[in-house]
C-alpha cells in the first residue's frame, strides 16, 4: 500500500500501481469524465500511469492551467498525426504546448502548405479525435529509439536523441502516430472536441538562423465548441486592439527597413506619450529616494566579461565593435547593471550611505531573431526603466517591499487591476545554470518569499525560472480582455557585487559586500507601451493621452474664437488641437472619436456669443455648455483623481 495526500490535506491508502484515473473513479463518475492528467508531487503525469510511491496527489481538469497544457500538448500530437496522413513523407521536429494552444515545427519537404490547407487539417483532426485512441506511454532503450527514427530518416528526432541518455527515452503512441516525447498526455483523443489552426510561420530548427527553416503551425483546442467560439471572439477583439494597428492609426511609432529591423522610431505623439510615462515614474522615484544616472550605449567587452553577461549572452547578441586600437573591443550595452556597479565604485561607501538607489532610463540592445520581432513588444533596441539598489543584507527585505509598493502604485494608476506575482526560483537540480554561492541564493530566495508574504499579494512559485544571477519576482498582469502579460520585475542579486568587488565600510570598521536589487516596474518603455496601448485600446488615461481635447468649430467664422480657446487651454497645460477642416460638424465629431480624443469642444454661434464651449466626452456623452474656466477645472479634477502622489 502507498499513501496519497489530497489537496485538502486528507490522506488515502491505495494499492501500489493505482492510477490517477482509478482515484478519480473512486471519488465520482463526473470527475472521471473530466480528468485530463494528474499531479504527483511537483510533476504532471498521465492519468493512466501507475503510481508507485507515497505522494501529494491532485487531479487536473480543464479548469487547471496544467490540465490545459496537457490537452494542448496532446493536440499537437493529434495535429502531427493528421499532417502525416495528409502530407506523406514530412519530417516532424518539436510540438509543445504554449501559453494559449500549441504548435508543431514541420519540414514539409516537397509539399507546399498554406493557411488555405487549415480546414482540411482541422477536419482530419476531428476525424481522428473521434476514434477515441488512447495516448500510450512506452519506455524504450535509446538504441531502439534511434533505429525507429533512422528507418523514418527523421533527422530532427535523431538530433534530439543525441542529447538524451539511455533510460530516459519515452515514446507516446495514439492511433497510427508515434512520437518521441516525455509527456504527459490526456487519456485519449476524444477529450479534444473542437480545434482551430490559427497561424503559419517560419521557424529555424532549434532557433538557430544557420539551421534549416521549418514551417511552424499554431493551433488551439477546447473540450467544448462554445469555448472555441468565445476564444475566437476574443481573438477578434485582440486584433482591434493590436498595438501595431493602433500605433499606426494614432501616429505613435514606426519602423524602417533602412534604420533596421526591431529598432523603433518614436513619432512626435509617441515620444510625448513616452516622456509623460518617464516623468510620471521619475517623480515617484524621486519621492522614493532614487537618484538619476546616465550611462553610455556601449561598454568595454571586459565589463560584460566581468559581469558574466558575455558568457551568457555574448554568442546570441550583437557582435563586438572593434576600434583602430589593437585588441580594443566594445559591445552595444545589453544590460545597465554593470555600468551602475562601476558608478557605485567611484568612491568609498559606508553603511551610513546605504541604501543607494541609482535609476536610469537606459537603452540596451539585444539581438533578437527577425522571426521573433513583433511591433514594440519584441525589439532589438529598447529602453529599460532600470534601477539598482545597493543595500546591506539587513535592508534587503524592506527595500524589496518598497519596490513592490512602487509597482502596485503604477498598476493602480494605469488601471492594471488583475495581476499575479510570480516568484522565480532556481532549479536546485541544475546548479550549473547559475552563478553565485548556494548560501547567497538561499538568502535571496528567503528575502523574496518573506517580502511577498508580508505584502499579502497573490503569488505563484516557478522553479527553474530565476535569472542566472539571482531569484526574481515578476508581475503577471491580465489586460482588459483577459490576456496575461509579464510587466515589472524585481531581482535580488548577491553575485554581481562579488564579481565587481563592491564594498562598504560597516559599523565595525570592516569591509562588507552590499546586496544588489535590480528592478524595472515597466520592464521596458517599448513593451510596456505596447501592453498599455492594447489594454486600453488606445483610450489612454486623461493625464497620459497624446491629445486631451479636440476643438471643433462648426465653420470658418469661428476659427478665431477656437484659437483663443486653444491658447487658454495651452496656458493651463492642457493638450488640445483645433480641427479647421472644411468638414461638417458630424464628420469632425466622428474623426475626433476615431482619434480617441477624451473631450471635444464644439463651437458655434451661441458658444462664441456667450464665450462658452459645448463639451462632449469620447463615447458620445454630452456634458453640456460651460465657461472654459469650468471646463479646465473639470479636467484638472479628473486628472487629480486618476494620478495620486506616490508616498
Amino acid at each position: 500500500m502507498i499513501q496519497i495526500t489530497l489537496p485538502d490535506g486528507a490522506t488515502r491508502q491505495v494499492e501500489k500501481g493505482t492510477t490517477g484515473m482509478d482515484i478519480a473513479k473512486s471519488i465520482s463518475e463526473g470527475l472521471t469524465r473530466n480528468v485530463l492528467a494528474c499531479q504527483i508531487d511537483d510533476e504532471v503525469w498521465d492519468a493512466n500511469r501507475p503510481i508507485e510511491k507515497d505522494c501529494e496527489f491532485k487531479i487536473l481538469t480543464w479548469n487547471d492551467e496544467l490540465g490545459k497544457k496537457t490537452m494542448w500538448h496532446s493536440s499537437a500530437h493529434l495535429m502531427a498525426e493528421a499532417l502525416e496522413a495528409l502530407f506523406p513523407g514530412i519530417k516532424l521536429a518539436i510540438g509543445p504546448a504554449i501559453e494559449n494552444g500549441f504548435y508543431y515545427d514541420v519540414d514539409f519537404g516537397e509539399h507546399s502548405i498554406s493557411s488555405d490547407d487549415f480546414s482540411k487539417i482541422e477536419d482530419k483532426m476531428v476525424e481522428l479525435a473521434r476514434q477515441k485512441n488512447e495516448y500510450v506511454r512506452e519506455e524504450i532503450p535509446k538504441q531502439d529509439a534511434v533505429s525507429y527514427f533512422q528507418k523514418k530518416d527523421d533527422v530532427y528526432k535523431l538530433e534530439l536523441l543525441e542529447d538524451l541518455e539511455d533510460g530516459n527515452i519515452t515514446f507516446y503512441t495514439q492511433g497510427n502516430f508515434t512520437d518521441l516525447c516525455r509527456g504527459p498526455h490526456i487519456p485519449n483523443t476524444s477529450f479534444i472536441k473542437s480545434t482551430k489552426l490559427l497561424n503559419i510561420a517560419g521557424a529555424y530548427w532549434r532557433g538557430d538562423e544557420n539551421n534549416k527553416q521549418l514551417t511552424r503551425i499554431y493551433g488551439i483546442s477546447f473540450p467544448k465548441q462554445k469555448e472555441l467560439i468565445a476564444y475566437l471572439e476574443l481573438l477578434e477583439k485582440a486584433k482591434q486592439r493590436d498595438h501595431r494597428k493602433l500605433g499606426k492609426e494614432m501616429e505613435l511609432f514606426s519602423f524602417s527597413q533602412k534604420v533596421g529591423q526591431g529598432l523603433p522610431l518614436w513619432l512626435p505623439k509617441g515620444a510625448a506619450l513616452r516622456e509623460r510615462l518617464e516623468n510620471f515614474l521619475k517623480k515617484a522615484q524621486k519621492s522614493a529616494g532614487y537618484e538619476q544616472v546616465i550611462t553610455p550605449h556601449i561598454g568595454s567587452k571586459e565589463l560584460y566579461v566581468c559581469s558574466g553577461h558575455y558568457a551568457k549572452y555574448g554568442a546570441d547578441s550583437f557582435q563586438p565593435i572593434n576600434t583602430p586600437a589593437e585588441g580594443e573591443e566594445f559591445l552595444l550595452k545589453p544590460m545597465n547593471c554593470p555600468h551602475h556597479c562601476e558608478i557605485y565604485k567611484t568612491k568609498p561607501r559606508s553603511y551610513k550611505d546605504l541604501p543607494i538607489r541609482f535609476a536610469e532610463f537606459g537603452t540596451v540592445y539585444r539581438y533578437e531573431q527577425s522571426g521573433e520581432l513583433h511591433g514594440l513588444s519584441r525589439v532589438r533596441g529598447f529602453t529599460q526603466d532600470d534601477a539598482h539598489i545597493f543595500c546591506t543584507p539587513e535592508q534587503v527585505k524592506d527595500e524589496f517591499i518598497k519596490v513592490i509598493e512602487l509597482v502596485l502604485y503604477i498598476f493602480k494608476t494605469l488601471s492594471f487591476e488583475q495581476f499575479t506575482a510570480q516568484i522565480s526560483l532556481r532549479d536546485v537540480n541544475h546548479p550549473e545554470k547559475y552563478i553565485g554561492s548556494t548560501e547567497n541564493w538561499e538568502k535571496a530566495e528567503k528575502a523574496i518569499l518573506e517580502a511577498t508574504e508580508q505584502k499579502g499579494i497573490d503569488t505563484v512559485i516557478e522553479y527553474g525560472e530565476a535569472a542566472f544571477y539571482g531569484p526574481k519576482l515578476d508581475f503577471m498582469v491580465r489586460d482588459a480582455i483577459g490576456r496575461k502579460w509579464q510587466l515589472g520585475t524585481i531581482q535580488v542579486d548577491y553575485s554581481l557585487p562579488e564579481r565587481f568587488e563592491l564594498e562598504y565600510m560597516g559599523s565595525n570598521n570592516q569591509t562588507h559586500r552590499p546586496v544588489m536589487i535590480h528592478r524595472a516596474p515597466f520592464g521596458s518603455m517599448e513593451r510596456f507601451t505596447s501592453v498599455l496601448l492594447e489594454h486600453c485600446a488606445g483610450n489612454f488615461p486623461l493625464w497620459l493621452t497624446p491629445n486631451q481635447v479636440m476643438i471643433l468649430p462648426i465653420s470658418e467664422k469661428y476659427h478665431e474664437y477656437a484659437e483663443n480657446i486653444l491658447n487658454l487651454l495651452n496656458n493651463s497645460d492642457i493638450r488640445a488641437l483645433v480641427d479647421k477642416r472644411a468638414e461638417k460638424a458630424g464628420r469632425k465629431i466622428r474623426d475626433a472619436e476615431m482619434s480617441k480624443s477624451p473631450f471635444m469642444l464644439i463651437i458655434g454661434e451661441k458658444e462664441k456669443e456667450n464665450q462658452t464651449v459645448s463639451v462632449r466626452r469620447h463615447g458620445g456623452e454630452n456634458i453640456g455648455t460651460m465657461k472654459i474656466e469650468q471646463f479646465v477645472k473639470i479636467i484638472n479634477e479628473e486628472i487629480d483623481n486618476l494620478i495620486s502622489t506616490f508616498k
